[in-house]
């Protein structure tokens, strides 16, 4: 790899997957000031997220946060693209489509391809294995967990997950990187649902839990939650907000990887319910009804 060390200089950043996770960091990239580079197959998920960037900036003109001409820099500098290819100059790209690990492996085996060998690959993953991930392909000190929080623009922290093989000077050009788009990091060895997701499970599994056995409705769980417990969103609440099913995946893939410890044993409501198209906001309905 040479003296260079990985996304040490500054530079164009590619997104693979433009979902509410890709749109939401592209947004964060931009607001730094970084050319980013958002790729998904579908045009009308690239669509989806340019429209969200720009209602995301109108609030931030409409709040007196910035200018029109700030805004319109800003925007500017994301551009949509189809064809992965167009990644292959970015020294950081991170990778942000849907928890699966072979979809994740394949995306991760063709950037190998494509990108230096000196590039930073980052896995905005929530729960896979980086050792898994990054297993047999070329390089494998360069690919590095970089785990944002919905929704990214708002949500401080970014987990730095270390893989078996993750080069030291790539973990730290990562947590440097988070650094400078305004994220604290915090460094998480590669466990199950890192540090974030596994205490999180038990606050999903218990709410459902009382729910199941009928102790309490979910409006009053996460009344409780937010009073008693200072939280800002209730459990039913947030899992409204991140989707169902993405917190199902989580659960599911947690519980796997703890070779089925029980209390990460998921919900049958919640699968029920993701069986159902009820995923939360994004369908216009979860555990509360939503205005689409």
């Amino acid at each position: 790899m040479g003296s260079h060390v990985p996304g040490g200089s500054p530079g164009a950043v590619g997104i693979v997957g433009a979902g509410t996770m890709g749109a939401g960091i592209a947004l964060v990239c931009a607001r730094r000031g970084r050319r980013v580079y958002l790729q998904d197959i579908k045009p009308e998920v690239l669509d989806a997220a340019q429209a969200y960037i720009d209602s995301i900036l109108t609030k931030d003109v409409a709040k007196g946060r910035i200018s029109e001409e700030e805004k319109r820099k800003t925007h500017d500098l994301v551009e949509p693209v189809q064809d992965m290819a167009a990644l292959s100059s970015c020294p950081i790209v991170i990778e942000a489509v849907p928890e699966k690990l072979e979809l994740k492996r394949s995306v991760f085996a063709r950037l190998t391809k494509l990108c230096g060998s000196d590039a930073l690959l980052l896995s905005n993953t929530s729960s896979l294995s980086i050792t898994e991930l990054a297993a047999g392909l070329p390089h494998p000190d360069r690919i590095i967990g970089f785990h944002f929080f919905n929704p990214a623009p708002v949500m401080p922290l970014v987990e730095v997950i270390r893989g078996h093989k993750s080069g030291e000077a790539c973990v730290a050009a990562a947590r440097r990187f988070a650094e400078e788009l305004g994220k604290v990091p915090v460094l998480a060895e590669d466990s199950p649902g890192f540090i974030v997701n596994r205490v999180a499970r038990p606050y999903y599994n218990e709410a459902l839990r009382i729910m199941g056995d009928r102790m309490a409705r979910p409006e009053q769980i996460d009344r409780i939650m937010k009073l008693a417990g200072g939280f800002k969103m209730g459990p039913f609440e947030l899992q409204d907000l991140i989707g169902l099913d993405v917190n199902l995946a989580t659960t599911e893939s947690v519980y796997t990887r703890f070779y089925h410890e029980s209390r990460f044993k998921p919900s049958r409501l919640q699968q029920r319910m993701v069986q159902a198209g009820s995923l939360g906001r994004k369908t216009g309905e979860g555990f509360y009804p939503y205005d689409q």
